[in-house]
């Protein structure tokens, strides 16, 4: 549909708590695919829950000109679904199924439609999203969460969409799946808009959009693109702030010397009338004059310096301000060497399916080994995170830990209770912190003021992120091994950076899943296993 768009007109949408995110927002979206972008908190999420509908504005109006698909950040998908319930088309396969049996009832014709070729369409959509293969009968709860995500936007595609909206599409997805997502989204032909912190991803837009300060700034070309933009954009701006700045002071430095010169004439204008003895009102008459030429160049030149600051808050205007995580993790010393898990043969079983393959997989963990674990998505590896920390006992195998602390960040970030405020959840962890202490810690994860004390079911995916990460990171004792599943998901590229700086000095062992090439060259992993057909192997270099 060429004429596919999204109009929203005078958007304002405000929290519960009279928070506002959005006030007098317009734009249009029109068909291509466009690049949401902005730091975390802007209010991403938000608009592309007002736009589908999921969240009502307090004033303002959103048209869809064509047939809306929605992908949230946060899928609300349960274990207890099926595939095909998950698609939409359990109850047209039940019907077709049941006039292949002989049942002519007309209810079965009616919920078929025209949807005859519908398990074939659903097969071709499953294949181009790596899913080949999946049963239509299989629960949700065996699959893995990258699955998970790519069933779900194929329910969206599945829908014919003119309008398509993503958030994070490729969180959770291995490096294959996110090229076969990359492949899927240059066919689509429709109006695309998508909220994403992958580079590779944005790269394929054809244009971005920037959420700022209540407007929605367009730039034609791709996220490299727009950086380069924003990039020329700021150096203009700081050479405008530069020059405003020394206006200002030049302004000032003028309003000075006139005022010294006033007072110097001043004075020598007294002393040579009382020198000329000229008649006291005659004198007096000069005085004023003089005071008033005085007072009207002191207006004059108080008028250039207020002007010049006006024009330097102006520039200033056109500053980026960019909130930066202050991540200092803890300073846990771990002797090299030390073994601080150790697991033998361990086996793990679902739905009666034996996740590794004959006689289990070994792992050893020493202090302070950075270790890069990949594989495709399924694999089981959020399955041998959950077995390090103790939260899945194997079915067999022994397994050995080291007193020290194992903190785990899960990618599901389900560790914190949705009904407390960020304030609440981090005593929670960190009970013994004085509470002056603790806001200022979470102040480096940037909740500060009001939004230290937002419900965590309020926050978007990254501020939701930086929360578990401030309680996951702050909680003592300090971890003496960090497991970390897709710790860079949601996270914004600046945030992304400063957990980059941080695990670079930790001091402690850590266990990364990552399928983001950049993140895992720059934190300095020193041991790379995959986890591929069941078997763990050592690679000795990277296998993403």
């Amino acid at each position: 549909m060429s004429d596919a768009a999204i109009v929203c007109s005078n958007l304002s949408f405000t929290w519960p708590d009279d928070t506002p995110v959005f006030t007098d927002l317009s734009f249009t979206v029109a068909t291509g695919r466009t690049g949401l972008v902005a730091p975390n908190g802007s209010g991403k999420s938000t608009l592309l829950k007002l736009i589908a509908g999921e969240l009502k504005p307090a004033t303002g109006s959103v048209s869809i000109n064509g047939t809306l698909g929605y992908l949230p950040q946060s899928l609300p998908l349960t274990g207890n679904l099926t595939v095909a319930e998950v698609l939409g088309i359990a109850a047209v396969i039940r019907a077709l199924d049941a006039v292949e049996s002989g049942d002519v009832s007309e209810e079965h014709f009616t919920t078929i439609g025209d949807d005859w070729d519908v398990e074939e369409r659903t097969r071709a959509q499953l294949d181009r999203l790596g899913l080949a293969g999946l049963a239509l009968d299989r629960s949700l709860s065996t699959l893995s969460g990258g699955q998970v995500v790519s069933l779900g936007l194929a329910a969206q595609l599945l829908r014919r969409p003119d309008v398509l909206l993503l958030d994070e599409p490729t969180n959770n997805l291995d490096l294959e799946a996110r090229h076969r997502l990359y492949d899927v989204l240059a066919d689509f032909n429709g109006c695309l808009l998508l909220v994403s912190h992958d580079r590779a991803l944005l790269d394929r837009m054809e244009r971005i959009a920037e959420l700022a300060s209540d407007e929605l700034r367009f730039y034609g070309g791709n996220f490299t693109g727009y950086r380069e933009a924003v990039r020329a954009e700021q150096e203009v701006a700081e050479r405008n702030v530069r020059n405003a700045e020394q206006e200002l002071k030049r302004e000032k430095r003028e309003m000075q010397q006139a005022r010294e010169r006033a007072e110097r004439r001043q004075s020598n204008a007294a002393r040579n009338l009382k020198n000329a003895g000229l008649p006291r009102i005659f004198a007096g008459n000069m005085k004023r004059g003089a005071q008033e030429s005085a007072g009207r160049a002191g207006q004059m030149h108080a008028s250039r310096v207020s002007e010049a600051k006006a024009r330097r808050d102006e520039a200033g205007r056109a500053l980026r301000e960019e909130q930066r995580l202050t991540l200092e993790l803890p300073d846990t010393q771990v002797p090299a060497g030390r073994n601080l898990f150790l697991g033998e043969g361990m086996q793990v079983h679902h739905a009666s399916q034996a996740v590794f393959a004959d006689g289990g997989v070994d792992l050893t963990i020493r202090g302070p080994e950075r270790i890069a674990l990949t594989g495709p998505n399924g694999a089981g590896k959020t399955t041998l995170l959950r077995l390090i920390t103790g939260d899945l006992t194997p079915d067999s195998g022994e397994i050995t830990r080291n007193d020290g602390r194992i903190a785990y960040l899960s990618q599901r970030l389900d560790l914190l209770d949705l009904d407390r405020t960020v304030a609440e959840n981090f005593a929670a962890f960190a009970p013994e912190r004085p509470e002056t202490e603790r806001m200022n810690l979470l102040a480096r994860f940037l909740f500060r003021g009001a939004r230290a004390h937002l419900p965590v079911g309020v926050l978007s995916g990254g501020e939701r992120l930086r929360a578990t990460l401030a309680c996951v990171l702050c909680a003592e004792p300090a971890p003496h091994l960090l497991l970390l599943d897709e710790p860079t998901n949601n996270l914004d590229l600046v945030s992304a950076g400063q957990l980059e700086s941080a695990l670079n000095s930790y001091q402690g062992a850590f266990m990364v899943i990552s399928h983001d090439e950049r993140f895992l060259g720059e934190i300095g992993v020193n041991r790379w296993l995959r986890l591929a057909d069941g078997a763990l192997k050592e690679t000795g270099a990277p296998a993403v």
